[in-house]
């Protein structure tokens, strides 16, 4: 993924067994495919350039067998280290709470969920016999990524009204370099496919 044209939006496939989903840019033009392998003891995220999985442009793998605090390593097509996210374990639990690290393992920015009482609304009405259905239309959580020396937010990752759920779209709210972009949004997709599954 070179350069984006913001905004970006994120939606997942429903007919597939496996967990991926599409990463397109404001014109349309398709940034990667991303695949999450099934029945793997450690997670694992293949970035493809598109659909057809012909070229790997990504591999986010995790550190550990259990993802309740786990920390997940960016790989480009190399194998080269070039970042990592990392949930707040107990933290994480109420609030979504991710540090996003370079590829100095230096802390660059945290990612956290605006409003905590949206998810929880989301989560208690979704169980209902079909009011649940149409949840993904009313409650829609966002997410803040902010740089950690000033506090700044630099973009915003937001769940749109959709049936299902499945669509995402990121912002970008300050210019930055392209490597901070790139480790933003692997950050984010990674993001994305562990807080669906919490609900």
């Amino acid at each position: 993924m070179s350069t984006f044209a913001f905004p970006l939006e994120l939606r997942f496939k429903i007919a597939t067994i496996a967990n991926d989903f599409v990463a397109k840019d404001a014109s349309g033009k398709t940034l990667a495919y991303i695949r999450q392998k099934i029945f793997k003891l450690k997670s694992e995220v293949e970035v493809f350039s598109d659909e057809s999985k012909r070229q790997k442009m990504y591999t986010i793998k995790a550190n550990q067998w259990i993802d309740f605090s786990a920390s997940y390593n960016f790989l480009d097509y190399e194998g080269k280290s070039i970042g990592r996210i990392g949930r707040k374990g107990w933290r994480s639990l109420w609030k979504a709470h991710y540090d996003l690290y370079d590829s100095q393992d230096q802390h660059e920015f945290v990612v956290n969920e605006e409003n905590a009482w949206i998810k929880v609304i989301d989560s208690a009405v979704g169980e209902l016999p079909l009011i649940g259905a149409f949840t993904g239309y009313v409650f829609n959580p966002a997410y803040l990524v902010k740089r950690v020396d000033n506090g700044q937010i630099v973009a915003k990752l937001r769940k749109e009204p959709s049936f299902w759920g499945r669509k995402f779209t990121i912002h970008k709210l300050e210019e930055m370099p392209p490597h901070d972009e790139e480790r933003i949004l692997l950050g984010l997709m990674m993001m994305i496919l562990l807080e669906r599954r919490r609900g």
